[in-house]
């Protein structure tokens, strides 16, 4: 069982009598690589500042190792931060960038005459290099030292903000969207050099983004924030797999969400229709939030689908087709590696475990009908030759 590191308890947040964080818990680990992950103005930064000291909660208590830490300014954490903008200094090389922390007198404990005091020290220049020279290794700059920082790509300034976070060896990193201002191809290369780092350093990261695969590539554990509140908190496969509410839901991946019934266990209602599922533990004839991804859908003739609809379009995105299926009052998103034409009729069909089930916080809009009984199918349409083996693909 990892050693907890971090804890926040309670942690309130307001600006001019507005909440920006309601009364969060969260635990982080030693050597762990959490992720903050949510949409703009949900917290997810603010909370990276508490941690770092920048901000002060106000209500709550910070505790690091067990002890509480509000008051405690950021310099006396054992916290380093790596913003999005990197803050490097232009008129230093990257050597110099680097060492700039390692040049500031540091207080130790020092023991005299049987009495325990804090003596500022300075590091000596050769342990300086040294250190330099290994974190600048660390994020691939070996032999870069001497360039200057407009000399830099974007990929490789950031590299440096990473060394000069490093090379003062922080029991936590804290990273605020530090691959925002790259492109794509350099952001995705990134994410798995940032992984590496952190597992070879062993150093817990805390790191904040709204970019969905970010989070699911690099993480140990996925926090989901939206409006100051943590919506759900677990591994990458766990948050996409196992959504609690419509909000994860759609906010990790795709998703197409419809309302049903769970009538019993194993036994929910949608489209119109009755369906075997995995899911247990709800109300008789609960209101519900179906979640099914566009992966999970497969598309089959019309005959032998569950389901049946109009295709409305079809996207190529390189590695599948993004194809929308007008399904009665519904419009499910499907992604395929077959690509039928616009107008074809098509059969969607789905196995137990591609059906994932929520409580519907509110239950129905005002003016919305509810899905009744009377609405849907006797029994569930899913025949027992799906169960053991793959639909049929339709041939498209």
């Amino acid at each position: 069982m990892k050693k907890e590191l971090i804890r926040l308890v309670d942690c309130t947040m307001a600006f001019d009598g507005e909440i920006v964080l309601n009364a969060i818990n969260l635990t982080i680990h030693n050597k762990e690589f959490l992720t903050l992950l949510g949409p703009s103005g949900c917290g997810k930064t603010t909370t990276l500042r508490i941690i770092g000291g920048f901000e002060t909660p106000t209500s709550g208590s910070v505790l690091f190792d067990g002890v509480r830490i509000n008051e405690v300014p950021p310099h006396k954490r054992r916290v380093n931060t790596v913003f999005q903008k990197y803050a490097l200094f232009p008129h230093l090389n990257v050597f110099e960038n680097v060492a700039f922390g390692l040049r500031i007198p540091q207080s130790v404990p020092v023991t005299e005459g049987g009495k325990t005091r804090q003596k500022k020290v300075r590091l000596q220049e050769a342990e300086i290099g040294q250190r330099v020279q290994d974190a600048l290794e660390l994020v691939g700059l070996k032999g870069y030292h001497r360039r200057r920082v407009h000399q830099l790509s974007g990929g490789q300034q950031q590299r440096v903000a990473i060394a000069r976070a490093i090379v003062n060896r922080p029991q936590v990193l804290l990273l605020d969207e530090p691959l925002g201002a790259l492109d794509l191809k350099l952001r995705k290369e990134m994410q798995h050099e940032l992984k590496e780092i952190q597992q070879q350093v062993g150093i817990t990261f805390v790191y904040v983004t709204h970019d969905q695969e970010e989070a699911l590539t690099m993480s140990d554990t996925v926090v989901v924030m939206n409006q100051g509140n943590i919506q759900q908190i677990g591994t990458p496969v766990d948050i996409y797999n196992e959504p609690v509410n419509a909000f994860v839901a759609d906010f990790i991946g795709e998703s197409n969400i419809i309302q049903g019934v769970m009538h019993r266990d194993n036994d929910v209602s949608f489209a119109g229709k009755r369906f075997l599922c995995v899911d247990s533990g709800f109300d008789p004839d609960q209101p519900v939030d179906v979640v099914i991804r566009p992966e999970d859908v497969r598309l089959t003739a019309p005959k032998d689908g569950q389901l049946r609809g109009t295709v409305n379009s079809v996207t190529f995105k390189g590695v599948f087709y993004e194809i929308y299926v007008d399904v009665g009052e519904l419009e499910w998103m499907v992604h395929s590696t077959a690509a039928p034409k616009v107008g074809d009729e098509v059969g969607l069909c789905l196995t137990p475990e591609d059906i994932h089930v929520m409580d519907r916080p509110d239950l129905f809009p005002e003016g919305a009908e509810a899905l009744t009984i009377e609405d849907i199918d006797p029994e569930p349409d899913f025949e027992d030759k799906y169960v053991d083996e793959e639909p049929p693909e339709a041939e498209l």
